[in-house]
This record gives C-alpha cells, sequence and structure tokens, in this order.
C-alpha cells in the first residue's frame, strides 16, 4: 500500500484514481475543479486545495494532465511538486507530452531528490475504467521497478522501453497508429453505408479477420450510431499528433500517411469539433463526401 498523490481528475484520471483506491493505496487527488475533487472523495479518496498539498505526504505522485506546458506547471514552481513533495518520491507522469520536456523534467526532478518515470497510457476511457491501460513506461529500470505494483492498479500491460523520454516516444507511435485507424475505420464505415450494406453486420465480420483492431472493437459501433462522446478528445489528439510530426521531422522520419491524418484532425477541429471523440473523423470523411446529415 502506498500513499499516492494524483494530479489531474479528467476523463483518464479519475477512475484510474479510483482503481488505486480499490487496490487498497490511500490516494489525495487535486484538479483544477472542485467537482472532480469531490467524485475521487465519493469513492474513497482524499481532496487536495493545491499541488503542494496533494504530494507532500505522498510515496508516489502521479500527474495525467493535457500538455506539456501543464506537466511544467505541476511540477515548478513554489507549488509544485519538486518544492513540495519529499526527497525519495516517485513521480509518474502519465500525460502525454514532448519527450524532450520529460527529460528535462526528469532531470530536474533528479536534482532534488525525486525519482521520475514517464509512463503515458493507451486505453481510452473505458481502459481506465477496466483498469486495463497499456501503459509505456520511461526511466531508470530500479525507478520503474519501484513502482510497478502501483502501475498494476491501473493497467494490464506495463512495459519498461527505455530511459527516460522512451515512454513518451512509443506513446506518440502509438497515437499515430490509432489516429490512423480510426481514419481508416472512418472510411470504410462511409463507404459500407454509401452501398447500403448492413454496418453492423459488416463491423462484426470485419473485426474477426485479419482487420480486426481495437478501433474496431470498441468505437465502430458509436460511429456507426454518431455518437461521439468524448472518451479522447479531437483537441488532445490533435496535440499528440503535432508532437509526432514534429519529433518525426528532427529524426529525418517520413509519415506521410501519419502527416495526412494530423492535417484531417486538424480541419476537424478548426471545423468546431475539438471537444468530440476522435472517432468524429467519420464527421469528416461525410463531408468530403458531400454525405454530411
Amino acid at each position: 500500500m502506498a500513499h499516492v498523490g494524483f494530479i489531474g481528475l479528467g476523463i483518464m484520471g479519475l477512475p484510474m484514481a479510483v482503481n488505486l483506491i480499490k487496490a487498497g493505496h490511500i490516494v489525495t487527488g487535486y484538479n483544477r475543479s472542485q467537482e472532480k475533487i469531490d467524485k475521487l472523495v465519493a469513492e474513497g479518496g482524499k481532496g487536495a486545495n493545491s499541488i503542494a498539498d496533494a504530494v507532500k505526504d505522498a510515496d508516489v505522485v502521479i500527474s495525467i494532465v493535457p500538455d506539456s506546458a501543464d506537466v511544467e506547471a505541476v511540477a515548478l514552481g513554489d507549488d509544485g511538486l519538486l518544492a513540495n513533495a519529499a526527497a525519495g518520491t516517485f513521480w509518474i507522469d502519465a500525460s502525454s507530452i514532448r519527450p524532450d520536456v520529460s527529460v528535462r523534467l526528469a532531470a530536474a526532478a533528479k536534482e532534488v531528490g525525486i525519482r521520475a518515470v514517464d509512463a503515458p497510457v493507451s486505453g481510452g476511457e473505458q481502459g481506465a475504467i477496466e483498469g486495463s491501460l497499456s501503459i509505456m513506461v520511461g526511466g531508470d529500470s530500479a525507478d520503474v521497478e519501484a513502482v510497478r505494483s502501483v502501475l498494476e492498479a491501473v493497467g494490464k500491460t506495463i512495459v519498461h522501453v527505455g530511459p527516460t523520454g522512451s515512454g513518451q516516444t512509443v506513446k506518440a507511435a502509438n497515437q499515430l497508429i490509432v489516429a490512423g485507424t480510426i481514419q481508416l475505420v472512418a472510411e470504410s464505415l462511409v463507404f459500407l453505408e454509401a452501398h447500403n450494406v448492413d454496418t453492423e453486420a459488416a463491423i462484426k465480420v470485419l473485426a474477426g479477420g485479419l482487420a480486426g483492431n481495437r478501433i474496431l472493437d470498441r468505437k465502430a459501433e458509436s460511429m456507426a450510431a454518431r455518437s461521439f462522446e468524448p472518451g479522447f478528445r479531437v483537441d488532445l489528439h490533435h496535440k499528440d499528433l503535432g508532437i509526432v510530426t514534429s519529433a518525426a521531422r528532427e529524426a529525418g522520419v517520413a509519415i506521410p500517411l501519419g502527416a495526412l491524418t494530423a492535417q484531417l484532425m486538424g480541419a476537424l477541429r478548426a471545423e468546431g469539433h475539438g471537444s468530440l471523440d476522435h472517432s468524429a473523423l467519420l464527421l469528416l470523411v461525410e463531408q468530403l463526401s458531400g454525405r454530411s446529415r
């Protein structure tokens, strides 16, 4: 059992924190909106009124916030994690951010005796609720093993992928694959509907063959129903694809399909759909096909 300070109780963070409570850990959570803190307390957690309050007695701190600047705000400053967590505290950053920012903040943490690992997650809201997330972890081997039992409360596939920043690099690749797959599923659904095929039957048979994938399993039905309640928002995937395209350019790697998908995600966001689930790429396919409802 660990005392966990949890920062960021959003779509992913709140169910992760709840699963930590269910696993027997003591969880003190902080979020910018009080409503989410109240929900954590209702599940048996403790509420904090600041980042400093959340981390001061923690053995392990987990942060999961939207972007690189948000992680910097969590870590730095008088009220931040590095100034208020005790030396020897483990910091697991489960946010999806730029790898270079992760490396820089981990180095700053090390200077004050805080042991940082980057551990972005994949699996969406449902995976967070089920505690079945895939977690790609970067950092020192000893640090990763020390926090493995905490990670096992929120994920099923936990893999140490290399030194600090490696987790973020693997997450960038994950987001590239997910976005491309969503785009192809969206195109397939619009294609099937144009030919008056029973989409429910088509999804079933496609999912059972070589075309089978998690997007078909988890999102195709809601996409066909035009239900885009956010499990992972377009705004966030747009941000992640910006990380991918930038990192690929820096490494001299060509990602032509990924770059196109990034443009499509950006166009969907520009149409005012940033708050929808990323599976709303289907709306853009419909628009481009002249079949908007």
